[in-house]
């Protein structure tokens, strides 16, 4: 059989492939031989994806509550895989910026409009009972989310509203992370110290933080947008809106569906991990900002009472 000269072509190509690993590219081909076809079940892991939801009752809805969470952490991924190409892209444009935080909010925009899942997706009563066999694990103890917050941002934006005047613009991260945001949100509502939520949650994850945000410290998505010194229009708004989806429109469902589940008269039900739930997700008074540079001063002023 005649071979086209495609065909011919593409196994040059694979000899100089292979040739330069010191490999037989022919054992390769004999390979192709033996090899079984791909399928979508295996390439997707469907079956190990399915067998991952672990209820911890026989309550029918905390299947929702997990699979739900399952696919907020797939997105979240989906979002730092876009940020790390920003962060080590060789000559960056706008162009390619823009596309990629494009990216970053469409993935944020579905999971916002899909909230409902977990607003109006569940029975009260039902979320109430298997939520108590949960404690003290909570959605704060996302780590991927917190790892998004640092990669956005300059790490001073992430320290509480009230301390970010102490320190200086050579502070080290390690002193910033002691007053970061959210540690005041894992607070027990009646003591003030630290809940177990929190306690397991630095332990575990609290190196990692503190090491990722030295290693993106200077590339991260604010600075490597300073680098461009562009005044691109495109890539403004997306940034605009990064903002807002992460540091208004995601608390904002939370705080919903937190309504929803946990506010009862004559007093409001604990979180899960027993935090103060209500000022810990409110955007006016977390007033935490990623890009306050390129925010109008009256835009800065209402943050968190539009979306």
């Amino acid at each position: 059989m005649e071979l086209k000269p495609e065909i011919l072509s593409l196994l040059e190509k694979l000899e100089e492939k292979y040739a330069a690993t010191g490999q037989d590219y022919q054992s390769y081909l004999e390979g192709l031989l033996y090899a079984d076809f791909v399928t979508y079940w295996d390439y997707i892991q469907t079956d190990t994806l399915l067998s991952l939801q672990k209820p911890r009752t026989n309550i029918p809805d905390e299947e929702i509550f997990i699979m739900y969470h399952q696919v907020t952490e797939l997105y979240f991924k989906l979002v730092l895989h876009e940020m790390k190409q920003i962060a080590v892209k060789n000559h960056l444009t706008a162009e390619f910026m823009t596309a990629r935080i494009t990216r970053m909010n469409r993935y944020f925009e579905t999971l916002t409009r899909s909230f409902a899942i977990m607003i109006d997706g569940m029975e009260v009563e039902q979320f109430l009972k298997f939520r108590m066999a949960l404690l003290p694990a909570s959605g704060f103890q996302s780590a991927q989310y917190r790892m998004i917050e640092i990669l956005a941002t300059d790490f001073i934006h992430l320290v509480g509203k009230d301390y970010r005047d102490t320190f200086g613009p050579d502070a080290s991260i390690s002193d910033m992370y002691q007053k970061i945001y959210w540690k005041a949100g894992a607070t027990e509502l009646a003591t003030g110290k630290k809940t177990h939520t929190l306690i397991q949650f630095e332990q575990k994850y609290s190196e990692t933080f503190i090491k990722l945000a030295e290693e993106f410290r200077e590339n991260n998505v604010w600075r490597r947008f300073e680098s461009l010194n562009s005044k691109d229009e495109a890539l403004l708004q997306a940034l605009k809106e990064f903002d807002l989806n992460v540091n208004v429109r995601w608390p904002m469902v939370h705080m919903k569906s937190a309504a929803r589940y946990l506010k009862k008269d004559p007093e409001d039900i604990k979180a899960t991990g027993g935090t103060n739930w209500q000022k810990y997700l409110s955007p006016p008074v977390q007033r935490r900002i990623f890009y306050p540079e390129i925010w109008s001063d009256s835009e800065l002023e209402s943050w968190g009472r539009r979306i």
